[in-house]
């Protein structure tokens, strides 16, 4: 059973092989011409990678499957920003299928040779967790980035609200919520920055804040990005009442996002406190077992 299991899972990547990269992989052996990680990034491209981005292709017409495949897209294209494509959305799932196949491969042969079939189950387990590991990070991702955005959001409506009401312009108090953040891979600061990059090239505020909440693609930059939008002509007092509705809800979001890590934080604690208290207790134990049994 093993063994027909193996074959037919090999035989699968072959065929898989034979309609997409197969010449091109047959060519890299023969010819060597390059060493060392580009020949091993080759290899996994040739081998991996493209058999499962061909298949990936083939049933992408599937309703079920083209909605997953998008969502994912979605995901990828929010962090890593415009240029990213739908073609290399579908590589990095293609590559994360390929690895979870293949190591399901590996661990079927290893199952037989070793008549061992508890590696069959150990191969499922890596083949589901590889497979989905990609789409599983994306959405860990776009998770944490919401948190950062708006926990950092409301500081900067502070901020935003005390020039203002010293007199500055909106536009003017935009930019200079800038300064002094130095953390420039912080999701809201990058889009903040980039922000301020336009007006900078001379498009038009209004454009530049729909491009913001665009880019941002989390539901209170879009309200906060609406509240500038209707108010920033105003200016003074108008603005700065509006604005500080807003800021006062997003701090009772942010309390509710400490308050749920640090929920998280506890229960994940749970599992090695309960790990410590049984290796005290074989700790304490065994000595009196083994007199038990002398």
């Amino acid at each position: 059973m093993g063994l027909l299991a193996a074959i037919a899972l090999t035989g699968i990547w072959l065929y898989l092989l034979s309609k997409s990269s197969l010449k091109q992989l047959v060519m890299l052996l023969v010819r060597r011409t390059t060493r060392g990680k580009k020949s091993e990034q080759l290899f996994k491209e040739y081998a991996i990678v493209m058999p499962f981005q061909m298949l990936l292709e083939k049933i992408y017409q599937m309703d079920v499957l083209q909605i997953q495949l998008n969502a994912f897209h979605m995901k990828l294209y929010v962090l890593n920003g415009s240029s990213w494509t739908n073609e290399r959305s579908k590589h990095e799932a293609a590559t994360s299928i390929g690895n979870g196949f293949m190591s399901l491969v590996c661990c079927t042969w290893l199952a037989w040779l070793s008549n061992e079939k508890l590696l069959m189950i150990v191969g499922v387990l890596f083949a589901i967790g590889l497979g989905l590991r990609s789409f599983a990070e994306a959405g860990r991702k776009i998770e944490q980035r919401k948190k950062d955005i708006i926990t950092a959001l409301p500081d900067m409506l502070s901020k935003l609200m005390l020039l203002v009401g010293a007199g500055e312009t909106v536009q003017g108090a935009f930019i200079r919520c800038m300064e002094g953040k130095e953390e420039k891979n912080h999701p809201l600061y990058k889009e903040w920055g980039s922000a301020i990059i336009s007006m900078g090239n001379g498009q038009p505020f209004s454009l530049v804040m729909e491009q913001f909440n665009r880019r941002c693609a989390v539901q209170e930059a879009s309200v906060f990005t609406t509240v500038m939008l209707l108010n920033y002509r105003k200016g003074g007092d108008h603005f700065v009442l509006a604005v500080k509705e807003l800021s006062f809800s997003l701090w009772e979001k942010r309390k509710a996002i400490a308050r749920t890590s640090g929920e998280e934080a506890s229960s994940k604690l749970v599992f090695p406190l309960v790990g410590i208290l049984l290796i005290m207790m074989v700790i304490v134990a065994a000595p009196a077992v083994l007199l038990m049994g002398s």
